[in-house]
């Protein structure tokens, strides 16, 4: 795009990418040429891509939904690259995944038609890889984000090598300007096994969706409910929690591979597939006590889900429930390696109405203006980026 065409058409938007034309190579050059759009231009336009999309059910594909809900709301645009865009075919052993077949050249495709300001990458997969590929031939800038631990569940999975899985995760994102990380104590864990470039980018709840109210659904059980919600598959140690010796009623909520086997193996625990919407905070609300077996997140954004509806939470002391109990008051929770006896206290201890107020602290729209914050580029700081986005507070 020429300095004439520019001037013929002063009403259209000059954003960062927008300015770049496809002939420039360079990631330097590109990044001395970002000319963002004014408010009064309307916004960002946002490219997020990811492996991770509905109808799947966890934290990655509720965080990047929820980011591009405040976004827009706010009056940017952001486009999806997912893979309901492509023919897929499910990935082994887990076929609630689906792998792009062949993405690289419809990913060019959109992202050349949707013009953005800003392309972040959010899974290390198929359409993850094809957009990475598209950033680095055109010289564009693009940031990735940190949200799975694959190289351990390849390991849980398959008897990859860890030591390999984190090599081909650190390959991936040492080109991107940023990497964003949820938490400080994941940042520090990464630095040690060498990745760099790292900004928080924190999770938040949608404190009008999850809020305490009636409790009635699990009255037909014993009490009291312990509750897990997620993926039912082996990396999320689900078996941890169903074979404790407790009182009352375990329920899990949730699909994945490992579902069929737990229920043949476990059928005193009551399984409810998969839920959502009001449903989903219905389980919340009902149960006494939220289980997180798993050792693997990155954060669990389940766990503040459960806070915001008065539910305590039991865990390991591990990454993610760590950093969201950190300075919670006692009867938000208890981690424990004796998982039996978190839950034990968790419970005892119980005060739903400290875990809302804690959950309190987690706010989406904070974290969608990290988000935006973290998108800066050398020469454009903060506050340019969160004023491009109209999210100047």
């Amino acid at each position: 795009m020429t300095e004439q065409t520019r001037d013929d058409t002063p009403k259209k938007k000059k954003g960062a990418l927008r300015r770049l034309g496809s002939g420039v190579g360079k990631l330097t050059r590109a990044k001395q040429r970002f000319d963002m759009p004014t408010v009064e231009e309307g916004g960002l336009k946002i490219v997020v891509a990811t492996d991770a999309w509905k109808p799947q059910l966890n934290g990655v594909v509720r965080t990047l939904d929820t980011l591009g809900n405040i976004l827009t709301g706010f009056g940017n645009e952001v486009l999806y690259i997912t893979p309901n865009d492509f023919k897929s075919v499910p990935l082994p052993s887990y076929s609630e995944i689906r792998l792009s077949l062949m993405p690289n050249r419809k990913v060019a495709k959109m992202i050349n038609k949707f013009q953005p300001d800003a392309i972040h990458i959010a899974t290390e997969g198929p359409i993850g890889r094809a957009a990475r590929r598209f950033c680095k031939r055109r010289g564009y800038p693009f940031t990735t984000s940190f949200h799975t631990r694959f190289a351990e569940y390849a390991n849980e999975r398959w008897k990859v090598p860890t030591k390999w899985g984190y090599a081909i995760l650190k390959d991936f994102h040492k080109d991107g300007d940023t990497m964003m990380v949820a938490t400080p104590g994941l940042r520090e864990e990464l630095e040690e096994r060498g990745f760099a470039d790292m900004k928080l980018w924190t999770r938040g709840v949608d404190l009008e969706q999850f809020t305490p109210g009636d409790r009635s659904l699990f009255d037909k059980y014993e009490r009291p409910v312990f509750l897990y919600v997620g993926r039912l598959a082996v990396e999320k140690s689900i078996e941890d929690f169903i074979e404790l010796d407790l009182p009352g009623t375990k329920v899990i909520v949730g699909e994945g591979p490992q579902r069929e086997e737990l229920e043949a193996k476990y059928p005193d625990a009551i399984f409810t597939g998969a839920q959502y919407g009001d449903d989903l905070t219905r389980h919340y609300q009902a149960a006494d006590v939220f289980v997180f077996p798993s050792r693997t997140d990155t954060f669990g954004l389940v766990n503040v889900e459960a806070l915001a509806c008065g539910v305590p939470v039991a865990s390991y002391p591990v990454r993610g429930p760590l950093e969201i109990l950190d300075g919670a008051p006692r009867g938000c929770g208890a981690m424990n390696e004796d998982l039996r006896q978190a839950c034990l206290d968790a419970y005892e201890h119980r005060d739903p109405q400290a875990c809302r107020k804690w959950a309190e602290k987690f706010s989406w729209e904070a974290a969608s203006r990290q988000f935006v914050a973290n998108l800066e580029i050398p020469g454009f700081d903060e506050e340019f980026w969160l004023r491009s986005a109209k999210m100047i507070d």
